[in-house]
């Protein structure tokens, strides 16, 4: 293997761990403020679970701009995950004008969305490191969004939940980032 040959997957396994501590960050911050406002619906709900959508589809862009130099790599699962997160935050925005139980029948849509090309990219970077709480978030996803869709279904607005899967999925991101810095350094070695 040559020197470049190790230092692009050595960068993008930096950012990527780099990513995942900020998304660590953002999803317990914004789940604290999920849970602060969760019983008044209005204007800072509706900011709020517009926020996460959005913020996720900027994570996985970045993520993917980031690898632009390895054109071997798979992106439609991610291109996936940026396009449908984007379109949640519209329909989460409108939904939540409408009840608390429409957003939650939303959000719990794009759980289920999201969580398969997710656990679909991860799988396929399992060999980068770090991706097995990636694996075991987006099956997760795919289970929590079903209930939420559920509940929102049968008109349960008992939107504080989504707060809960948020500070989790920000836990996830975490161990992956500490993962991932371990394997990097055993590499780097």
């Amino acid at each position: 293997m040559t020197v470049s040959d190790t230092t692009a997957p050595t960068r993008f396994g930096e950012a990527l761990r780099r990513l995942y501590f900020v998304r660590f960050a953002f999803a317990l911050a914004w789940a604290v403020l999920v849970f602060a406002t969760a019983g008044a619906a209005g204007p800072v709900l509706t900011a709020l679970l517009v926020a996460y959508p959005l913020f996720d589809a900027a994570a996985v862009l970045w993520q993917l701009r980031s690898r632009h130099r390895d054109p071997a790599s798979p992106r439609a699962a991610e291109r996936v995950n940026v396009a449908v997160s984007a379109a949640v935050a519209v329909a989460l925005g409108w939904a939540s004008t409408v009840s608390p139980a429409a957003a939650l029948a939303v959000w719990g849509a794009w759980a289920v969305g999201s969580g398969i090309p997710q656990l679909v990219a991860a799988v396929r970077r399992r060999r980068s490191g770090g991706q097995v709480p990636q694996i075991l978030s987006g099956g997760i996803s795919v289970l929590a969004g079903g209930a939420f869709l559920t509940q929102g279904l049968q008109g349960s607005g008992d939107i504080a939940g989504v707060g809960g899967y948020a500070a989790v999925g920000g836990v996830f991101f975490l161990v992956s980032a500490l993962r991932l810095g371990a394997l990097l350094r055993r590499t780097a070695s």
